[in-house]
């Protein structure tokens, strides 16, 4: 990117560079101009709108539209390493001719304390994505070898210590505490599964939001939590939907049909849905400091695994 671009994403966001930023890159205007914002969505808070920007997402990162960029801000230093590894994804996929989001920047910045990527934008969508759209992409990564850099194992619950920390005194401490040790348990269960389909790369959260049905077809964003691991792990987690957040069965059946096995079939199903169970809820009460909605999501959660209801209905957040 040309400096004059980098100057008009900057124009438009009314501030300048933040100090150590490059001048004439996407990341040293749109990272600049993020910068005031990052702290606010770090710490959960509103502070109201970016100036010259538009919030796309608030979650484990603010997401924001910048023109034809998107940026995207991480909460803290410590996911920096994830963010190098979801760029070189991008990277990877393109050159597998996967339909993937492509880095508009070759690596991260840290700026003031953030982890911060710049991705082109994609067209406006032409239609909200389905299940079904999911299972042909996750056929097509699940085909790929593994890439010429290394990727973790898919771990699912390494989060639940930050989160919970991040939830504070927010959240009872029985019910942190009865997290972690769910937690404990779980990660040694799913050590010791055996994977029906062969192990390799996943997308490591496959839902339907994150499926863009652009112009030409359905496009695989969010790849930060991309991993080598059971392929299982991407196949579970529209299961959970069904069970858990009131996915329509037949949207479910459409997607196993599309993609060709049903992963309830296999034993080990329900040691990786109780993982992302886990998971899910101390991702939640990430939140809760600053949000009663996500207090009462996070109690009902945790209610419903302690009293194991696995028909208690969970609303997404």
């Amino acid at each position: 990117m040309d400096e004059v671009r980098a100057r008009e994403i900057l124009a438009a966001a009314g501030v300048t560079p933040s100090p150590g930023s490059a001048p004439g890159t996407a990341q040293g205007a749109a990272g600049g101009a993020m910068a005031g914002s990052a702290r606010a969505a770090a710490s959960g808070s509103a502070r109201g709108p970016v100036p010259g920007a538009e919030l796309l997402a608030l979650g484990e990162n603010a997401v924001f539209a910048v023109g034809d960029l998107v940026v995207k801000v991480g909460r803290d230093a410590e996911l920096l390493e994830r963010a190098e590894r979801e760029v070189a994804v991008a990277s990877w996929l393109a050159e597998c001719d996967v339909p993937a989001v492509r880095a508009a920047e070759p690596k991260p910045r840290l700026v003031e304390g953030h982890p911060v990527t710049v991705w082109h934008r994609l067209p406006e969508a032409v239609r909200p994505p389905e299940p079904r759209d999911l299972a042909p992409l996750l056929r097509r990564v699940h085909a790929l070898p593994e890439p010429p850099f290394a990727l973790p194992p898919r771990d699912l619950l390494g989060g639940v210590e930050r989160w919970l920390r991040l939830a504070g005194d927010a959240i009872d401490p029985a019910d942190a505490a009865y997290l972690r040790e769910r937690r404990d348990g779980f990660a040694a269960a799913a050590a010791a599964l055996t994977p029906h389909l062969a192990p390799g790369p996943v997308h490591g959260d496959a839902l339907p939001r994150n499926v863009h049905i652009g112009p030409d077809g359905p496009v695989l964003v969010d790849l930060e939590t991309f991993s080598a691991d059971l392929r299982e792990h991407d196949l579970v987690v529209l299961a959970l939907a069904r069970d858990r957040y009131g996915l329509d069965p037949a949207a479910h059946d459409a997607f196993t049909e599309a993609y060709g096995w049903d992963v309830r079939a296999w034993e080990g199903c329900a040691v990786l849905r109780g993982a992302r169970e886990t998971a899910s809820c101390a991702w939640v009460a990430q939140h809760a400091p600053s949000n009663p909605k996500a207090l009462a999501e996070f109690r009902r959660r945790v209610a419903s695994l302690r009293e194991e209801n696995p028909e208690v209905r969970w609303y997404p957040f």
